[in-house]
């Protein structure tokens, strides 16, 4: 393998942990967001059958 091969494979590998770093974030991010506003409309639910 020549030398420039071998830092293309180690960039591409660095490229792709850091991809998946900000994947699983993004994740997390989206499944907070969507609990918060689950709990926001369960809480709008009883304010409202409380009438």
């Amino acid at each position: 393998m020549s030398k420039k091969n071998i830092s293309g494979n180690a960039k591409r590998a660095a490229y792709e942990k850091k991809q998946e770093k900000q994947g699983e974030r993004i994740v997390k991010w989206i499944i907070g967001v969507l609990i918060v506003l689950a709990l926001a409309y369960a809480a709008y639910s009883v304010y409202i059958v409380s009438f």
